[in-house]
């Protein structure tokens, strides 16, 4: 179903070195990622928003969540068997020069993400154990999958630099493109607010790779950034509530209180 060759040591070759010399931090872009009618299969039988079965409203995120693909059409088990392939990991470990990826089955690992008009995601690094399976997350794959999508909508997927002052890349989420980048201490993404008509939603599938944790490295949740123009009641506000909510979080996960991190 992959409409790229995934064993085409060349093509292999061309996207580690692009990997590589990404900045602000190491990703990759492959657009036409599935053959285009199994991508439009999974675009027409995306669920509506009322659908979802998780749904965030902060300060921080406007988004929603579903990860129970035996709730949802046939075609996303086959997404999800397709895209937890061998093959596809293999070429992913060839990219990355990151070996022996793993795959968690559990909504921290893969599922679907959607938005509507408002919608957005603050600029944040993600959480970097996994906190049930305690595993080190290390890369992000998300598939787009937006038949119509205009620049003027805004909901790009902005990659910003260590500090957060200045966004360095734009990744406008068209139809079929993958983007694959690296989970670390400053791989700051999120996405501006989208002003689409009602009827179009922005429309994403994400699947995380992890590997044994590093010895020295210690637990945190996602932890959300301001950007530069944010008024100054969140600038206030934001950097409190996420120390409030990692240091919660960090003695929970320490003490093993998985319910409470679930």
């Amino acid at each position: 179903m992959f409409n790229k060759d995934l064993s085409d040591i060349l093509q292999l070759e061309q996207w580690k070195m692009s990997f590589n010399d990404a900045k602000p931090f190491r990703f990759l872009i492959i657009d036409d990622f599935f053959e285009t009618s199994f991508a439009q299969k999974l675009a027409n039988s995306f669920p509506s928003l009322e659908e979802m079965n998780v749904n965030y409203k902060g300060i921080n995120e406007r988004k929603s969540e579903h990860s129970d693909f035996n709730k949802l059409p046939l075609i996303f088990s086959e997404l999800k068997q397709v895209i937890s392939s061998t093959e596809l990991t293999c070429a992913i470990e060839t990219i990355t020069q990151i070996q022996n990826l793993e795959l968690i089955n559990d909504r921290y690992g893969y599922g679907l993400h959607q938005g509507g008009k408002n919608s957005f995601l603050d600029i944040h690094v993600d959480y970097n154990l996994h906190p049930i399976e305690r595993k080190q997350r290390r890369l992000n794959l998300i598939l787009f999958l937006n038949p119509e999508w205009r620049q003027d909508w805004g909901g790009s997927l902005e990659l910003w630099n260590k500090n957060v002052s200045v966004c360095e890349q734009s990744i406008l989420p068209i139809f079929n493109r993958c983007v694959l980048f690296e989970c670390n201490e400053y791989s700051f993404h999120g996405y501006s607010q989208i002003d689409c008509p009602p009827h179009i939603t922005r429309k994403s599938f994400y699947q995380y790779y992890f590997t044994k944790p590093g010895d020295k490295i210690v637990y945190h949740d996602t932890i959300f950034k301001n950007k530069p123009q944010e008024p100054i009641n969140k600038k206030i506000v934001v950097p409190i509530k996420e120390g409030l909510k990692n240091n919660a979080k960090r003695f929970f996960y320490y003490l093993g209180l998985k319910r409470f991190l679930k």
